[in-house]
């Protein structure tokens, strides 16, 4: 019988044990690290831009390419329609977008006041005091955020040096990246070590494979259905209808509760309005939903990430706790990959224990 530290249960519980101390460690150095990440973000965020919407578009241009279309003609081509369409579009919305924002801000007291009072008629005797003032201190506390929050975009939008370097220079980022997408490939393949480089270029092809139709057809999901939201709040007379159907939009990313998350920002602006707009805009995200996950997702979307819904929630529950929203937003995708890199490196490590 061998020793109880040589068995695999030990080694095992040594594991997990190692991993716990990690993560205890990097919970303690978590102020450092934000600190840390904010500056990376500063400095790669016009990278990343420009590295996922080249990723978006690389398909088409590839496409072209296969029909004699020289590659730099097939970028010039979609750069063009890209950038004149988003163009047209950005010049339409967003001086509607500030001018809601802006409404908003100014109304939003008087909002939160008649919300307290329809709040404020409900028969709320039976909830304890305590109850009843922390929903009030919720509804000031809200108020005070928000409002702070839309000042502070208001004041700060395009007004800082970062901002107009980067909305120049992303376009160029993106230009190059589409022209030398594979020449960038081929670069750094030729970094890879020679030993490792073919498992690597597997492994990457295998990330590739698993998020690149979720990713391109989330993102074009996410606009049809904030566009059906802004229509179905245009349609029923919703205030503030292209801000709230870009909350629709954004949250539609996130697994499971963005549907709700999404809808709660829309159903509490209805509230102050009247009971039947609530209904109305109940019917017009349930419609938006029922159309996106029985008509829209299984056409567009195609595959999915073959992950347990266990395992989404889990990856929504630590997306949200590090990061929030945006935590939300890429957990999935992120959780996705270190299952194909797990799942990768375990077929090699069975590989290397039957050889």
């Amino acid at each position: 019988m061998e020793p109880f530290w040589n068995s695999k249960m030990f080694r095992y519980g040594l594991w997990v044990l190692l991993g716990l101390i990690i993560v205890y460690f990097l919970w303690l150095l978590k102020p450092v690290i934000v600190l840390f990440f904010s500056f990376l973000k500063v400095i790669f965020a016009p990278f990343v831009i420009a590295l996922i919407i080249s990723y978006v578009l690389n398909p088409i241009v590839k496409l072209l390419g296969e029909r004699k279309v020289p590659r730099t003609a097939a970028v010039l081509l979609i750069y063009a329609v890209f950038l004149t369409s988003l163009a047209v579009i950005l010049a339409n919305m967003i001086p509607m977008f500030m001018n809601q924002l802006q409404e908003l801000g100014e109304h939003l007291p008087e909002l939160t006041l008649h919300t307290q009072q329809i709040m404020n008629s409900w028969d709320t005797s039976f909830l304890p005091n305590g109850v009843r003032m922390g929903m009030n201190n919720w509804f000031f506390q809200f108020e005070q955020k928000l409002a702070a929050g839309i000042s502070d975009f208001m004041n700060n939008i395009g007004a800082t040096i970062g901002v107009i370097f980067n909305a120049f220079i992303i376009p160029f980022l993106i230009f190059y990246m589409l022209k030398d997408f594979e020449v960038i490939e081929r670069m750094i393949i030729t970094y890879l070590p020679h030993t490792r480089r073919k498992s690597i270029v597997l492994l990457m092809k295998e990330i590739d494979e698993a998020l690149g139709s979720y990713i391109r057809g989330q993102l074009l999901v996410c606009v049809i259905i904030g566009t059906f939201a802004y229509i179905g709040y245009m349609i029923i007379g919703m205030p503030y209808a292209l801000l709230l159907a870009s909350v629709v939009a954004l949250c539609n990313i996130i697994p499971y509760l963005g549907p709700f998350l999404g809808a709660a920002p829309a159903v509490l602006m209805a509230s102050a309005i009247s009971w039947r707009m609530v209904l109305m805009v109940i019917v017009v995200n349930t419609i938006c939903q029922l159309l996106e996950s029985n008509v829209i997702s299984p056409q567009v979307v195609g595959r999915t990430l073959h992950l347990h819904p266990m395992f989404i929630i889990f990856a929504l529950l630590v997306g949200g706790e590090i990061a929030g929203i945006p935590g939300l937003i890429l957990a999935v995708p992120c959780f996705a990959v270190l299952k194909v890199v797990i799942q990768h490196f375990y077929a090699y490590y069975v590989r290397r224990k039957t050889v």
